[in-house]
């Protein structure tokens, strides 16, 4: 920690080195230090006949010396105003304490055997292990933590050959998701081989057939979008995989799909949640055939001997599986057979276990488990633990017994096992909140009359006395589901007496297509309005109060949190936005920014979605007023959404805000998005966010 003074014109380190000239105005923080000077150049660009002036324009120039001087002397004004808070004190032996305990990831299933990512309380990445049966003794395959001194290269994914045999899994540093993809021989522990440089390649990309395997690799930086669907044969040299087709549109990603008993493979290529385009061949053709093309609906398949199963929104916007016989397969959409009908709860996800079909449903935003023969008939429902989410599903290929992972807000993520018609946990980490928590889904009204889910959680006989610190979150975009999950590091807060609530947002996948459909393009708004009626419900049920209040958000949800301050800054003291999208009419250029378009509108395109992105923009929409406090958090590394996003942000922020609060930015080195971060680094990332709100919410310790 730096100590810091002031000293001929200019804040400085007690070492003398320079941090903040102090010929800019005072603030009420951090020894009267007011954020470093953000120099306006005449720059601006044109869209529509419409010249939009942008003085912050030169900030996306990341590699240039100037932005990085800029970033640096922000990253010491953030330390200058977060460094020796108490919550390095007092929050990081509880953090220390909830990241070490063990964490199981779900268990995967093969022909041969087992596989399951674990990691033990000493370290900072899961390590991959055989098991012989769920729950018993593991066999260490790969262990990520030898890979960097400082856990920051890490093991993202793997995809485990039909039998068991192979393991490839993906490796990458820094958090870019630039992945290297390794093959492994189970029985010996060694890799085979390693192909070098695939980009965005993951386990939804890769997938095993015949004596290798297909896989989706990209390019990286902005030429991520470029996409090409090859095959690769072990033992052969990379540079000699053959390419299947490359002509993918830069909104779209493909993704192969293969069993165990076919000879086929599937090619769905979803164009964001609009619409799937599905091809298929037999194993060693050279042309992809067509199966279902230009149809508005989403498609998602399952491969199973001759039946593909396709979970769609093709006339059902809650979803309902279909199926069609890959032998004959039908010309029309409208004759693939129904196998399970649409319901009120949203068909989620299917998995196939031996002659069985595993179904989870969302109702209201609650996992639901059930069980279904092969033509669909219902069998039985899973009991599950409480109301909370299901993920990591997974089916036996050769035997009735499947895995599944849960949590909620009072539960860590655990891993269950459902065989001979009983579920048992085979994996629960050891935390434990330290006061009893209740769990309330309540309901707000939006602005246009919608009524929305709210899950709000506190300490067993809080008051609402309208005045205890509490902290909304929400999401509202890309057909995200924001269910129930176990928020660790919110555990403190809780037990303090904060309120922790998280909105479902139209934009969200949680009540189906028409759900998500309510709040993309020119409909975005409602995810925003819908936000602050959530907010506004925390008030009004006597909760808390504005003053109390902070808003947290990342990615899309950094957008939803963007837009809620800069329309509502009167109803948040503090406010966490993460990674986000900020400057709407350049969120295309890029990174993997043109791919969203389908969510968002082209602004530089389509003139009326220029209209509409500019009136909520959360960039264009800075005005001269107070603001609450803002933390915006970025990181060097992101290769999903481009940092300039809360650069810019923060330094308009900074100039226009006209109240006390403190407007930081603090960007990051050696991460990314978010993905393979090791828990020392987390850690250090939760006592700063989270101290940051405890001091402008105003929690006791």
């Amino acid at each position: 920690m730096y100590t810091y003074v002031w000293y001929d014109g200019t804040m400085r380190r007690r070492d003398g080195s320079a941090v903040i000239p102090k010929d800019l105005p005072t603030d009420a923080k951090a020894g009267g230090m007011r954020p470093p000077e953000t120099p306006r150049h005449e720059d601006a660009y044109e869209y529509h006949g419409e010249r939009i002036e942008d003085p912050y324009l030169w900030l996306e120039d990341g590699d240039g010396d100037a932005v990085r001087e800029w970033v640096a002397s922000q990253n010491e004004y953030a330390d200058a105003h977060l460094a020796d808070a108490p919550a390095d004190e007092r929050l990081r032996p509880r953090f220390e304490e909830l990241a070490r305990a063990r964490d199981y990831h779900g268990v995967t299933p093969t022909a041969g055997g087992y596989f399951q990512r674990i990691r033990d309380p000493e370290q900072d990445q899961a390590v991959l292990y055989a098991l012989d049966e769920p729950g018993g003794e593991r066999r260490e395959l790969v262990d990520p933590n030898e890979f960097s001194e400082d856990g920051t290269v890490s093991m993202n994914w793997y995809v485990p050959s039909p039998d068991g045999d192979l393991v490839a899994y993906g490796v990458d540093e820094g958090g870019q998701e630039n992945y290297d993809v390794h093959v492994l021989d189970v029985e010996t522990g060694e890799d085979v081989e390693v192909l070098e440089s695939l980009g965005r390649t993951n386990a939804a990309s890769l997938a095993w057939k015949g004596e290798g395997f297909y896989y989706v690799a990209t390019g990286s930086d902005d030429d991520q979008l470029d996409k090409e669907l090859r095959y690769h044969e072990l033992g052969a040299d990379q540079s000699g995989d053959a390419v299947i087709a490359d002509e993918f549109a830069p909104e779209t990603w493909p993704a192969p799909v293969t069993d165990r008993e076919s000879d086929r493979v599937v090619v769905a290529d979803a164009a964001g949640w609009e619409r799937t385009d599905l091809y298929y061949r037999e194993h060693g053709e050279t042309d992809l055939r067509d199966l279902v093309v230009g149809v508005d609906a989403i498609f998602e398949p399952i491969l199973s001997g001759e039946d593909l199963y396709l979970r769609t929104t093709y006339d059902a916007p809650n979803f309902r599986l279909a199926r069609l016989d890959l032998t004959d397969p039908p010309e029309d959409p409208d004759d693939l057979e129904t196998v399970i009908p649409e319901d009120e709860a949203i068909l989620r996800a299917t998995a196939v276990a031996d002659d069985r079909l595993l179904v989870k449903r969302d109702r209201d935003a609650v996992a639901e488990l059930s069980v279904h023969d092969r033509d669909g008939t219902h069998l039985t429902d899973v009991d599950l633990p409480g109301t909370g989410t299901v993920s990591a599903l997974a089916g036996h290929p050769g035997d009735r017994e499947c895995f599944f992972r849960y949590q909620s807000f009072d539960q860590p993520p655990s891993v269950y096992r459902r065989a001979d018609g009983e579920v048992e946990p085979i994996g629960r980490p050891a935390v434990e909140a330290e006061v009893d928590l209740v769990v309330r889904q309540e309901r707000c009204e939006s602005a246009d009359g919608t009524e929305l889910p709210v899950f709000v959680v506190h300490r067993e006989g809080l008051e609402r006395d309208g005045d205890n610190p509490a902290l909304v979150t929400g999401y509202g975009g890309f057909d995200v589901n924001m269910t129930p999950q176990f928020r660790r590091y919110a555990l403190p807060f809780l037990a303090g007496g904060g309120v922790f609530a998280q909105a479902v947002l139209r934009g969200g996948g949680e009540y189906g297509d028409d759900w998500h459909d309510a709040a993309r393009r020119e409909r975005k708004e409602h995810t925003f309005e819908d936000f602050v009626a959530a907010a506004e419900h925390l008030v009004d049920a006597g909760y808390t109060s504005p003053g109390r209040l902070g808003c947290a958000g990342g990615s899309n949800g950094g957008l939803t949190v963007g837009a809620a301050i800069t329309r509502r800054p009167d109803l948040f003291a503090a406010c966490h936005c993460a990674v986000p999208l900020l400057d709407m009419l350049r969120f295309h250029r890029s990174l993997l920014g043109r791919s969203w378009t389908v969510e968002y509108g082209n602004p530089e395109e389509d003139p009326d979605a220029f209209e509409y992105v500019r009136a909520y923009s959360p960039y264009h929409n800075v005005e001269e007023q107070a603001y609450p406090a803002v933390l915006f958090t970025t990181a060097r590394g992101d290769t999903r959404v481009d940092p300039f996003h809360a650069w810019k942000m923060a330094a308009r922020m900074q100039r226009r805000q006209r109240g006390d609060a403190p407007i930081l930015l603090r960007t990051r080195d050696s991460t990314g998005h978010g993905v393979g971060k090791p828990v020392s680094m987390i850690v250090d990332e939760q006592v700063e966010e989270w101290g940051f709100l405890y001091e402008h919410l105003d929690v006791e310790w």
